[in-house]
């Protein structure tokens, strides 16, 4: 700000509400933000009002079908670790969808609170005590950013997984669906374009996710054990060999 810039990009919701924090007149575009509505970032996606708009990654029972894609590949699926944190404010929607989700498949979902790197031993040290089924694990820059240590314990453990980030499958994880965060943050540049040019923020709505994206590393599968149906694999937009 203090370099007065045109305009901000933000990607996640803690980035999205630091940024909306120090300023009310530079223009902000969120690339990926989970829920601007629930956060308190917009009063509204039509109507977004105010230096702030983009594109939003919530949609409608997502962890629901992270779940239902574990029991496809779980036979007898009945306890799920999750990995959340709560720090970031999107995990609040996220966490009372898991939870309505796993309630309704008679599931056991154990949390894992998660803010920190040097917090993810501790919720190991949990996983190895409880021997849950599989792990489900939210979208989070901690997580990303701690992918290979965090696919590396599900390899030794043998803990089939599903990941918010298609970037943990690329490194062995098992499978992941969500938004593609690809598409959005390519899909934030029109915004950048029209604000640039004259457009404001509080005239653009902000758009929800049109394309998932679903990958399944089978390398992974074949190392943890667990066999992949063919229609599951016949819905994979990406199938790492």
């Amino acid at each position: 700000i203090a370099a007065k810039v045109d305009l901000i990009v933000t990607a996640g919701t803690p980035a999205a509400l630091a940024a909306k924090k120090a300023t009310t007149t530079v223009p902000i575009i969120m690339a990926a933000v989970g829920d601007p509505v629930g956060t308190g970032l917009v009063p509204s996606l039509a109507r977004p009002g105010g230096n702030l708009t983009g594109l939003s990654s919530i949609a409608p029972d997502l962890e629901g079908k992270r779940l239902q894609l574990l029991r496809e590949i779980v036979p007898g699926l009945s306890h799920v670790a999750m990995f959340v944190n709560s720090l970031n404010p999107f995990h609040v929607s996220s966490m009372s969808q898991a939870r309505a989700a796993a309630q309704a498949m008679g599931i056991k979902l154990q949390l894992h609170d998660i803010q920190k790197s040097e917090d993810l031993d501790d919720a190991f040290a949990a996983i190895r005590k409880e021997r849950p089924d599989a792990l489900l694990i939210l979208a989070d820059r901690v997580f990303l950013h701690n992918r290979q240590h965090i696919v590396n314990f599900t390899r030794e453990q043998r803990l089939p997984n599903v990941n918010a980030y298609k970037e943990l499958v690329e490194v062995g994880g098992l499978m992941s669906y969500g938004p593609s965060y690809e598409d959005m943050h390519k899909r934030a540049a029109i915004y950048v374009d029209k604000i640039l040019k004259g457009t404001k923020p509080a005239d653009l709505p902000i758009e929800q996710p049109s394309k998932f994206t679903f990958v399944v590393n089978l390398k992974a599968a074949k190392e943890l054990g667990v066999t992949v149906p063919s229609q599951t694999l016949g819905l994979a937009d990406q199938l790492i060999e």
